[in-house]
């Protein structure tokens, strides 16, 4: 029998700033002429992201005004991965809090100290004692709750926490699964004109999601998705061109333009081999959870599937509203699928993807339940 993903939360930081905005920012804290920072405002208009969300006020304030950028010209020193680190201890918590608390109010038959197994999924920080034992205090957990930390995996790791969860539901019909995952991309913003750098630092947001995996569907009237497949595959010529890497001035991201293409050449066998063992094809399926990555990894997966830009508006909405969240990202296109389900949509396949380091493509495909 499937697991179901019977609620979905979600979070974000106060600073909410326009997109270009942010491109402002940027162009002053690399000291761009008026030549670059046309191209990199074109870069952020192109990007379809209207706003994202941070942690730091910085990125919609004046040089002179920052709190955690230093107040100079090259906003030098620059921060270091200790600085860094501890405003991601500082500001997860509380995040992941709320992103938890707007996923139980989804389902008050859940009380916290029910939950027998807490996953937390992050790459944007790390500590010990950790973000799971803080959780566990701030939420009334059991103190014999089962926990699971998947860390620095990228934007593809909540779909393992999902694969965890549908495990540890499998295997026992009394498990009760909290998924939480947050991201605080904006503190690894990195100084350097290289385009992967420009890329990320025009893609990346902070935010937090929260989700319900259990044994069985949530009661009726909530809407619930059945975690029906999974399936994982591996580009590895594009081992370089998607990364994640810890240096002296925080986490480093490396996101090459030749992405999009390296997805687009593997994704149609990827689906292929999700659906060959089920009974269900592609032309079957009509609503999709895609993580938004970028505006081009969209259009490059409807060119090899054949979708459109409505079969998408789920992934559009959030990466114009949020932007990429990293491994959260994906549970809010989930959750976008299920605040739109409706009774008739009970039993519809929904196909999910999300990407990452390696390059990693991860698939899985969910069913409606909605009676």
């Amino acid at each position: 029998m499937p697991s179901y993903v019977g609620a979905i939360g979600t979070a974000n930081p106060a600073h909410r700033i326009a997109q270009a905005r942010i491109a402002d920012f940027m162009a002053g804290a690399l000291q761009f002429g008026e030549a670059d920072t046309r191209r990199l405002r074109a870069l952020y208009r192109v990007s379809g992201i209207e706003q994202r969300y941070s942690v730091l006020p910085d990125y919609d304030l004046p040089n002179g005004e920052y709190t955690f950028f230093p107040n100079t010209v090259g906003l030098e020193p620059f921060p270091t991965v200790g600085q860094r680190m501890a405003a991601y201890r500082r500001e997860a918590l509380p995040l992941a809090t709320a992103a938890v608390h707007d996923c139980l109010r989804q389902a008050p038959s859940i009380a916290p100290a029910t939950i027998t197994h807490l996953i937390t999924v992050s790459c944007t920080g790390m500590y010990a004692p950790g973000l799971d034992l803080e959780l566990v205090r701030a939420l009334g957990l059991a103190p014999n709750v089962r926990r699971t930390c998947v860390n620095f995996m990228g934007c593809y790791a909540a779909v393992n926490a999902l694969k965890l969860a549908d495990a540890f539901c499998r295997a026992d019909a009394t498990a009760r699964v909290l998924i939480v995952s947050v991201e605080l991309c904006t503190l690894h913003f990195q100084k350097s004109p290289e385009e992967d750098h420009l890329v990320s630092n025009a893609l990346f947001g902070d935010g937090a999601a929260a989700c319900l995996v259990l044994a069985e569907p949530l009661p009726a009237p909530a809407p619930s998705l059945a975690l029906t497949a999974f399936h994982c595959g591996i580009e590895p010529d594009g081992h370089a061109d998607m990364a994640w890497h810890i240096n002296d001035f925080g986490f480093e991201m490396t996101l090459s333009s030749y992405v999009p293409k390296l997805i687009q050449r593997g994704i149609r066998q990827l689906t292929e081999q999700l659906l060959e063992q089920l009974p269900v094809q592609l032309s079957d399926i009509h609503a999709f959870a895609i993580h938004p990555g970028g505006r081009k990894i969209l259009e490059t997966i409807e060119t090899a599937l054949g979708l459109t830009a409505h079969d998408n508006r789920h992934a559009y909405h959030v990466l114009r509203n949020y932007g990429n969240m990293s491994s959260a990202t994906v549970l809010y296109v989930l959750r976008e699928v299920l605040a739109h389900a409706t009774p008739a949509d009970h039993g519809a396949p929904v196909l999910s993807f999300a990407f990452g380091p390696g390059l990693t493509i991860e698939a899985m495909l969910l069913e409606v339940n909605h009676q």
